[in-house]
């Protein structure tokens, strides 16, 4: 076990490692979507409903959620689950390991993190390289929460999320695999430069205020405002990813030619606020996630710390 060197009034502290970084990162993203799977099923279901000029299937969250309870029972709720923990092991994986790895790499030698527009720069280099290894998982992730909204005989009814990757490659090619990606991209360059950003400066607000600790309450409080700067700033993007990744090949025509085209379209037939079409459900799981990622990834850094390096000082560090 490796030991801290105590200099007299000072500690030089163990970093922990690169490898660990990705580790801890994918570990918490996936904690947290065991809590939030249900939310991101009603969210996707939001977003698609009213597409193809068709009359809004749920006009509320509330009204999504009796419609699938009812219809398809309370462990519907739950599919797609094996997509999205795979999602989580790719794409939090990669961007919580790249951005710890960077922002730890470009703070000051006294500890001083980098500022804002840096952290900004930093979430979205995570973000991009995440969604692109993450966009398989997403791509199945997409229609097995969606697939319970269509007809019995138009049904995917994939069995889970291997078998969904096998039957896209199988049917469609290996590069359907990646549908959405630029979008998917795009969505994560926004998304991780604004939730990893704002938590980063927020919590660093936060302790500069002296009224808060580096502790559980600092990191929800942090979390909380993420996740909202977050849902506001990256609703559009990720409608345009939602319908691109289900969209369906109808003799020979995809439904969508681009993210422009998804975006023009649901402005033109739905109304320009229809680009935020379930913000409640998008924000009650992406509040949630953030907050429970943030706190695990927190938590599982003190643990690291505290069984491999013996620091006892509580402080999860790295974001």
């Amino acid at each position: 076990q490796v030991k801290l060197l105590e200099l007299g009034p000072n500690v030089i502290k163990k970093k922990i490692p690169n490898y660990a970084k990705f580790i801890l990162g994918g570990s918490a993203g996936i904690a947290a979507t065991c809590f939030v799977q249900p939310l991101d099923l009603v969210k996707n279901r939001m977003q698609l409903s009213g597409e193809g000029g068709k009359a809004r299937e749920h006009k509320t969250s509330l009204h999504a959620i009796k419609h699938i309870f009812k219809n398809e029972g309370i462990l519907a709720f739950y599919n797609g689950l094996s997509a999205g923990v795979l999602r989580q092991a790719t794409y939090t994986t990669t961007r919580l390991g790249i951005y710890t790895w960077l922002f730890e790499a470009l703070s000051g030698a006294d500890g001083k993190p980098p500022g804002f527009g840096v952290k900004a720069a930093l979430g979205m280099v995570a973000g991009v390289a995440g969604a692109f290894v993450g966009t398989p998982a997403e791509v199945a992730l997409i229609r097995m929460t969606s697939d319970g909204r269509l007809p019995p005989a138009e049904r995917r009814n994939y069995k889970n999320v291997i078998d969904a990757l096998v039957r896209i490659v199988k049917e469609e090619g290996v590069l359907s695999l990646w549908r959405g990606a630029v979008p998917t991209m795009g969505r994560a360059m926004v998304v991780n430069a604004a939730q990893l950003a704002s938590y980063s400066q927020t919590k660093q607000l936060l302790l500069g205020t002296g009224y808060f600790g580096d502790n559980v309450f600092c990191h929800f409080v942090a979390s909380m405002i993420s996740g909202l700067v977050t849902t506001a700033a990256s609703m559009p993007v990720d409608i345009a990813k939602t319908r691109i990744q289900n969209m369906k090949t109808i003799e020979g025509k995809p439904e969508y030619s681009g993210a422009a085209d998804v975006l023009l379209k649901v402005i033109r037939r739905e109304g320009f606020f229809a680009l935020w079409k379930g913000f409640t459900p998008y924000y009650a799981r992406l509040g949630p996630h953030t907050v429970l990622t943030f706190i695990f990834l927190e938590r599982f850094n003190v643990m690291y710390k505290e069984i491999v390096f013996g620091d006892t000082s509580g402080k999860g560090g790295g974001l």
